[in-house]
């Protein structure tokens, strides 16, 4: 049995008013007395009414809704993001609905798809690691629904981004090792076909060619952003008799599949082998040691998101695509931050 969407209708008649001055009572409009709109909203509640986003989105061609796409909810970084962005597009007096595409192509196409039918007003999105069919962010383009593209970006043009510096901050922290006194250093790094993936090891590579340090090919290893990658990596290296003394690992949940690596074989950090991680948890304070890392700001990066996609909704006259770079910083904790080597 189907459940029975209550209307406008059913209040107006219940109440023996007007659909109209149903309409204009649950809006405030001033035409309304205090006392006819407590009594209409009362009555509404008792029906169970609920608004229609998609038939007020369809008379006044906006639904003061924005669409967000996470690749993933249980990450650290983006369940942070997550409750900022929350709290930047409450204060712009939107909703928000949110996706998450669970690191599929396919998932992540049939969610903004469904969002675009719901009308909202513009997408937030972080791509997924294997993004390479673009033809949907050129269908919202055409229907002139704004996007931001947050942290991971597509490689087109005309788009909004708002990432943080990757390749600086990846140099930062190669620098910082080298001047401790690390020359066997490794990057467990992401899939570079994705730009905080290529940017990572791209600083990387250059802060040790700067400084004078010999790279080991076999020392950057692709793989995904998750524990078994980092875990899978370590052991890798580990059964070839090949570990370095320090590794930087892509993202947070990398370190952590390190940490499990070590702890099995019986090494100790920092003691045996050294890591520092792109990414900040305040799980990294109680790990043993406590884990240093490269500071990505959520809270900045959630801001100058919803910012900039609604400077993008409520403009008349087109998109103005900007791209925003945010500076990253070091934090340092229980590792990185003496070199233990001879």
């Amino acid at each position: 049995m189907q459940p029975k969407q209550v209307t406008l209708h059913d209040i107006a008649e219940k109440l023996g008013i007007s659909i109209i001055s149903v309409s204009k009572a649950l809006r405030g409009h001033p035409d309304i007395s205090q006392k006819t709109a407590e009594l209409v909203k009362k009555t509404a509640s008792e029906l169970g009414y609920t608004p229609n986003f998609m038939a007020r989105s369809l008379a006044s061609r906006k639904s003061n809704t924005i669409g967000v796409v996470i690749p993933q909810i249980a990450h650290h970084f983006f369940s942070s993001i997550m409750d900022h962005i929350y709290n930047y597009v409450r204060s712009n007096n939107y909703s928000i609905f949110l996706t998450v595409s669970q690191e599929s192509e396919e998932m992540q196409k049939i969610q903004i798809q469904t969002l675009l039918s719901m009308r909202v007003d513009g997408i937030i999105i972080s791509i997924t690691q294997d993004t390479t069919d673009f033809e949907i962010f050129d269908t919202a383009r055409k229907r002139q629904i704004p996007f931001v593209f947050m942290d991971r970006i597509p490689d087109m043009n005309e788009c909004n981004t708002v990432t943080v510096d990757d390749r600086g901050g990846a140099y930062k922290a190669i620098e910082h090792a080298i001047k401790l006194g690390y020359r066997k250093i490794a990057h467990f790094a992401g899939y570079t076909n994705i730009n905080i993936g290529r940017d990572r090891v791209l600083g990387f590579t250059q802060a040790m060619k700067d400084h004078g340090v010999e790279i080991h090919n076999d020392w950057i290893i692709e793989s995904d952003f998750g524990e078994k990658s980092g875990y899978d990596s370590f052991m890798k290296l580990y059964r070839e008799k090949n570990l370095p003394d320090l590794i930087l690992a892509v993202t947070y949940p990398v370190a952590i599949g390190v940490y499990m690596a070590a702890k099995e074989v019986g090494m100790r950090i920092p003691e045996d082998i050294d890591i520092i991680c792109f990414g900040n948890s305040h799980v990294q304070e109680f790990l043993s040691p406590p884990l240093s890392c490269i500071n990505q700001p959520t809270e900045e990066l959630a801001r100058r998101s919803v910012d900039l996609l609604v400077e993008n909704i409520t403009k008349i006259d087109g998109f103005d695509y900007k791209h925003i770079v945010i500076d990253t910083d070091l934090i340092l904790r229980g590792t990185c931050i003496k070199c233990n080597r001879s």
